[in-house]
């Protein structure tokens, strides 16, 4: 349970700052927007690190299903958009993965 949660911080994490940046270039706000985005930038790697997996590409792989999904989550509470089907349903398909190569049973 404590894997989910921070991924699912370290995906908000990630947009945020993210978001922050495409603010500043996209929407040509002032570039102050930088700022908040390096922290929560800086948030989300940590976050990240905090993740217990004996790999870091594994789980960094695995974290990709979450942030698509954040992603979708995101693009609807905060730009007012709200994914369509095939949005959610890839969504579905990146988090099972996830949970693939994060829990799919390994061999020794």
């Amino acid at each position: 349970m404590l894997t989910l949660c921070l991924y699912i911080a370290a995906g908000f994490a990630e947009i945020a700052g993210c978001f922050a940046f495409w603010t500043w270039l996209r929407l040509e706000r002032p570039i102050w927007w930088v700022v908040p985005g390096l922290f929560s930038l800086t948030v989300f790697a940590l976050l990240l690190t905090r993740v217990d997996s004996d790999s870091a590409g594994r789980a960094y792989a695995a974290y990709g299903g979450v942030y698509i999904t954040a992603s979708l989550i995101w693009m609807r509470v905060f730009e007012g958009r709200s994914p369509d089907r095939w949005e959610l349903a890839g969504a579905a398909i990146c988090l099972c993965g996830a949970a693939l190569i994060l829990w799919g049973p390994r061999s020794t």
